[in-house]
């Protein structure tokens, strides 16, 4: 591995003041996630605390780095929430740590394994595996990206060959092209996907600001399958804007990839998640359904059509055995359920989603 930055240095050593761009104090190791009803893996691999991609809808912030908020203030990073976007610190790597964890999750019985993880561990979680590091200062913005492109191989060359873990990769950057050599290696043990909301980059463009465009993600996924890579799609978050018109056309491209699994969800209601939105609405001049996310209600109306909508496209295309929806559990709340006709045939509907396991290749 060349040499890079020190493992001492943070954003707080850095040559321009108050950047959030660096490197966090603990390595990058694997540990067990907290996904629920998400059927994607037991473990996670996140590379990094934060992400540049700064999509407007995103969870993490809410649920994960606001827990870093003592830590990450002394980085120049006052809210970790409201802030989304612009910080993110690469972890360290250290391979003795890695081997340590790696070991842990090889050993760990089935009982002790989630029924809908598939005992794979995902790339990444919180964070982009294949990310720009956007710091002001050519060098470092440099360094920052051969470290987390050794994180990433190295860390998948070992997984390869030292356990029988799964792998699955889920990003919005064409920078995963690079590892598709890797990728092949591992044979049906990895599956490779991209998050895909809508074919439409000047709406993505909104939500996603520093993230790839569609377009090209799908020049990736079109890539990886031509590679003989195993694929599947994320169609994820779509937006209150994306009518029926528009999931048939995302659908369609997605068929076209023959996927091993189509996921969907809409925009989730997480904690400053609406705001974030609203803002780089008015920053960019456009107009947004940003009252679907008034009330309680409202938002579930949202997202209990853009779920079934998604489920009647699928039939019609001959996709349901592909389909695998992502209902929040918000929608079962008593609240939610006010303008369901029958709130007992929903809830039934709730839960056989919520127990579905994602298909992988045989």
């Amino acid at each position: 591995m060349p040499a890079l930055l020190k493992s001492s240095q943070s954003a707080a050593d850095l040559p321009t003041d108050e950047i959030p761009v660096g490197l966090w104090t603990h390595p990058a190791v694997i540990s067990t996630n907290n996904f629920f009803h998400k059927s994607l893996s037991d473990w996670a691999f996140n590379i990094a605390v934060g992400c540049s991609h700064g999509c407007r809808f995103c969870y993490v912030p809410s649920v994960t780095t606001v827990k870093q908020a003592g830590r990450l203030r002394p980085l120049g990073v006052d809210d970790p929430d409201a802030d989304w976007g612009s910080y993110v610190f690469l972890r360290q790597w250290d391979e003795k740590k890695f081997l340590s964890s790696l070991a842990a999750a090889q050993a760990t019985p089935k009982s002790g394994l989630k029924k809908d993880g598939n005992r794979a561990v995902i790339y990444c979680s919180t964070t982009d595996p294949y990310q720009v590091y956007f710091h002001p200062d050519p060098k470092i913005r440099a360094d920052l990206a051969e470290q987390a492109k050794h994180i990433v191989r190295r860390s998948l060359e070992l997984i390869r060959d030292y356990s029988t873990i799964n792998v699955r990769i889920l990003t919005r950057s064409p920078l995963a092209r690079r590892d598709f050599d890797i990728y092949e290696s591992f044979g049906k043990r990895l599956l490779f996907g991209m998050s895909l909301p809508t074919t439409r980059d000047d709406l993505a463009k909104i939500y996603e600001p520093r993230a790839p465009a569609p377009s090209k993600r799908i020049e990736t996924l079109k890539a990886a399958k031509a590679a003989g890579l195993h694929v599947y799609v994320a169609m994820a978050p779509t937006y209150p804007e994306s009518d029926e018109d528009d999931l048939s056309k995302t659908l369609d491209v997605i068929s076209e990839l023959n996927p091993v699994t189509i996921f969907h969800e809409p925009i989730n209601i997480r904690s400053e998640n609406v705001e974030r939105i609203a803002e780089q609405a008015r920053r960019m001049r456009v107009r947004l359904k940003t009252e679907v996310f008034a009330t309680q209600l409202s938002w579930a109306t949202y997202a209990r059509e853009a779920l079934q909508t998604v489920e009647m496209l699928a039939k019609r295309k001959k996709l349901t055995k592909k389909l695998h929806l992502w209902p929040d559990k918000g929608l079962s709340s008593k609240s939610s359920l006010q303008a369901v006709d029958d709130p007992d045939e929903f809830v039934a509907w709730l839960n056989k989603q919520w127990d579905k396991i994602s298909a992988w290749p045989k």
